[in-house]
């Protein structure tokens, strides 16, 4: 995705924030990390990356909604949800994707969904830095995109980028 790095601009002041879902962390913990090396490979200063642990995926679009006023150009919500021999997957990762979506929907931040939704703990580590690269890197690109699109729609009088 480096064909994205030559033209995204971000704002000297600009301001980013993780929600992170403790469950699952070690998984998790690679996707932070993930996101903030993106974020400071496009140009983000450390400092201004704002990392917020809750429980777990459930908890995520509540915090990210009391977030949501306080000034970022972008919020990415990371967790990892790993099936299991219940229906608990099921309900945990469509609410929280349900609830984070309606967030984004709301078109007041970019808000970027990057929680994991896995049959296996092997699947979820391939997606936090193994095989298949890191999803919370990805989640970062396209927080970057998205605040640049949003910073591009509001300065434009026509409403279009």
């Amino acid at each position: 995705m480096a064909e994205y790095q030559g033209y995204l601009r971000v704002p000297a002041s600009a301001r980013f924030a993780i929600v992170a879902s403790r469950f699952n962390g070690l998984v998790t913990e690679r996707l932070v990390a993930g996101a903030v090396e993106q974020w400071v490979r496009l140009g983000v200063a450390r400092h201004a990356i704002d990392l917020i642990w809750v429980p777990g995926a459930f908890e995520l679009a509540g915090a990210v909604a009391r977030l949501a006023p306080r000034g970022y150009a972008a919020i990415v919500a990371l967790g990892t949800v790993v099936r299991g021999e219940t229906p608990h997957f099921d309900y945990v990762a469509g609410q929280s994707a349900a609830e984070i979506g309606r967030l984004a929907a709301n078109g007041q931040i970019p808000v970027i969904y990057g929680v994991l939704t896995c049959n296996t703990m092997d699947e979820a580590q391939d997606r936090a830095g193994g095989k298949s690269g890191n999803k919370g890197s990805d989640a970062a690109l396209a927080a970057i995109e998205m605040a640049d699109l949003y910073h591009q729609l509001d300065a434009s009088p026509e409403g279009g980028a």
